[in-house]
């Protein structure tokens, strides 16, 4: 999703000659300060115990954010008005820049490439620790799948033969679990259920068929909490084997949303540093979602409805519209957008401590920007 656009064709599509407070709000669909550390012990507590979903989910979240704050030296009730609108047109410009070139080290979700063995596709992923940036100069303690969060795209065609191959160089045990698959059950990846841990230096083998053909997801699942949410997920897509089956499109993004341990991240990344999602007018876009984390996230786009055309990698008998989608833990959605209206469009989870605050956008924001 690297896109090139000037600043001066930036501010031509929005409308704006400057980016000061006032032109920001075109922009402010959301508001916020940076994504943080992980919730406190209490946060975490609240957000396991009976109450409801919704406050558990703003408890953790709020916690989060104070987290951020405290780190840099003050939150926004000690700022003034003008403070706040500065720090938000700060970050936007920071989200701008990253527009044009990178802002912070790192890309997740790559695609991964595989070798032939006969007619089987082999595919490589080793894990490790690492260092892992999610917004500028905010270095996270990280698991990864070859080095990156999320771990690379595996990308094949139903009815494909595919073998896996897991190397662990993590300090402790591990497996991987293909989410939403149907495979052999020995090849399911519950550790010392369908397969023993693997363990610090060894290597394991998954082989199975590829199917159903969909959007799905690959993660570990052995201390899952908190190894995918330090990193250790990545997307799995299943193309149907008719292409055409399904609708055609013009671009296709993915969303991995995830949560908690390396803070509230779009592909492995927060806002300032998430890729905004391009499109000219007239075009025809496919967003995959996939929730790793551990909330739900429902995500919203202004200007313009989205087509939910699949859940969890299956075909709806009757798609819908809706500009939220409410995308909980485990689920998978493909979903359309036209792209009818130029703009840059703010595009965002709508649990507002996830993403906006008084002094500046956080976390899980971008754009959709149409020209």
């Amino acid at each position: 999703m690297g896109t090139q656009l000037s600043r001066r064709k930036f501010l031509e599509i929005i409308g704006l000659t400057g980016l000061g407070a006032g032109g920001m709000a075109a922009l402010a669909g959301c508001t916020t300060k940076v994504t943080p550390a992980a919730p406190s012990a209490a946060a975490i507590r609240a957000a396991t115990t009976p109450a409801s979903a919704a406050t558990a989910t703003a408890m953790a979240g709020m916690a989060m954010h104070q987290s951020s704050s405290d780190q840099s030296g003050g939150s926004a009730d000690q700022m003034t008005p003008d403070q706040m609108d500065q720090s938000d047109a700060d970050k936007i410009k920071q989200f701008l820049a990253n527009m044009q070139s990178p802002i912070t080290q790192g890309k997740g979700g790559l695609p991964l490439q595989y070798e032939l063995d006969g007619d089987v596709k082999v595919f490589k992923l080793t894990t490790s620790a690492i260092k892992w940036e999610t917004e500028p100069g905010k270095w996270q303690d990280a698991f990864a799948y070859n080095g990156m969060v999320p771990g690379p795209e595996i990308r094949v065609t139903e009815g494909d033969k595919v073998r896996v191959i897991l190397t662990n160089n993590l300090p402790e045990s591990t497996t991987i679990h293909f989410h939403g698959l149907t495979i052999p059950n020995p090849m399911d990846g519950v550790g010392n259920i369908t397969q023993p841990p693997v363990k610090p230096g060894q290597t394991f083998v998954y082989e199975f068929v590829a199917r159903p053909r969909g959007t799905h997801m690959y993660h570990s699942h052995i201390h899952s909490f908190p190894q995918v949410t330090k990193g250790l997920l990545g997307p799995f897509i299943i193309e149907p084997k008719d292409k055409s089956s399904y609708p055609k499109y013009d671009r296709e993004y993915t969303l991995v949303l995830n949560d908690t341990v390396l803070g509230f991240t779009l592909n492995g990344k927060s806002f300032p540093a998430t890729e905004a999602l391009t499109a000219k007018q007239g075009e025809r876009i496919l967003i995959r979602y996939m929730n790793e984390g551990t909330m739900s996230h429902p995500m919203h786009l202004h200007g313009m409805p989205m087509l939910v055309y699949a859940v969890d990698g299956y075909p709806l008998p009757q798609p819908y519209y809706c500009d939220t989608l409410e995308v909980a833990p485990g689920n998978r959605y493909e979903v359309f957008v036209d792209a009818t209206e130029k703009g840059v469009w703010a595009f965002h989870c709508h649990i507002l401590t996830h993403a906006e605050g008084p002094d500046a956008m956080f976390g899980m924001v971008t754009a959709l920007v149409v020209t």
